[in-house]
Protein backbone atom coordinates (compact mmCIF):
# COMPACT_ATOMS: atom_id res chain seq x y z
CA UNK A 1 0.00 0.00 0.00
CA UNK A 2 1.24 3.42 -0.95
CA UNK A 3 0.03 6.80 -2.12
CA UNK A 4 -1.50 6.57 -5.62
CA UNK A 5 -3.84 8.27 -8.06
CA UNK A 6 -7.44 7.08 -7.63
CA UNK A 7 -10.36 7.56 -10.02
CA UNK A 8 -13.91 6.55 -9.03
CA UNK A 9 -16.73 7.12 -11.55
CA UNK A 10 -20.38 6.13 -11.97
CA UNK A 11 -21.71 5.07 -15.41
CA UNK A 12 -25.26 4.43 -16.56
CA UNK A 13 -26.38 1.29 -18.42
CA UNK A 14 -25.56 2.96 -21.77
CA UNK A 15 -21.94 3.50 -20.76
CA UNK A 16 -22.17 7.26 -20.23
CA UNK A 17 -20.36 8.70 -17.21
CA UNK A 18 -22.98 10.28 -14.95
CA UNK A 19 -20.76 11.24 -12.02
CA UNK A 20 -17.07 11.36 -11.21
CA UNK A 21 -16.81 10.92 -7.48
CA UNK A 22 -13.07 11.25 -7.14
CA UNK A 23 -10.00 11.82 -9.26
CA UNK A 24 -7.17 12.59 -6.89
CA UNK A 25 -4.05 11.24 -5.24
CA UNK A 26 -4.93 9.38 -2.04
CA UNK A 27 -2.76 8.00 0.72
CA UNK A 28 -2.89 4.36 1.74
CA UNK A 29 -5.67 3.49 4.18
CA UNK A 30 -9.44 3.51 4.49
CA UNK A 31 -11.45 6.15 2.63
CA UNK A 32 -15.22 6.62 2.44
CA UNK A 33 -17.10 8.34 -0.39
CA UNK A 34 -20.85 8.96 -0.61
CA UNK A 35 -22.72 9.22 -3.91
CA UNK A 36 -25.68 11.62 -3.68
CA UNK A 37 -28.00 9.92 -6.19
CA UNK A 38 -31.19 11.91 -5.49
CA UNK A 39 -31.19 13.43 -9.00
CA UNK A 40 -30.68 10.12 -10.84
CA UNK A 41 -33.36 7.72 -12.05
CA UNK A 42 -33.78 4.26 -10.59
CA UNK A 43 -31.95 1.61 -12.55
CA UNK A 44 -28.68 -0.17 -13.10
CA UNK A 45 -25.38 1.70 -12.81
CA UNK A 46 -21.74 0.69 -12.88
CA UNK A 47 -18.98 1.84 -10.55
CA UNK A 48 -15.52 1.98 -12.11
CA UNK A 49 -12.58 2.17 -9.71
CA UNK A 50 -9.09 2.75 -11.08
CA UNK A 51 -6.01 2.95 -8.84
CA UNK A 52 -2.74 3.33 -10.75
CA UNK A 53 -3.86 1.09 -13.62
CA UNK A 54 -5.68 -1.55 -11.53
CA UNK A 55 -9.29 -1.25 -12.71
CA UNK A 56 -12.36 -2.80 -11.07
CA UNK A 57 -15.98 -2.50 -12.17
CA UNK A 58 -19.05 -3.33 -10.11
CA UNK A 59 -22.73 -3.33 -11.07
CA UNK A 60 -25.12 -1.59 -8.67
CA UNK A 61 -28.90 -1.13 -8.65
CA UNK A 62 -30.38 2.21 -7.59
CA UNK A 63 -33.90 1.81 -6.19
CA UNK A 64 -35.95 4.80 -5.10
Amino acid sequence: PSQMHVNLSIYDANGRMVSQLISDVKSAGFHEITWDAHSYASGMYFIRFNADGNMHTQKILLIK
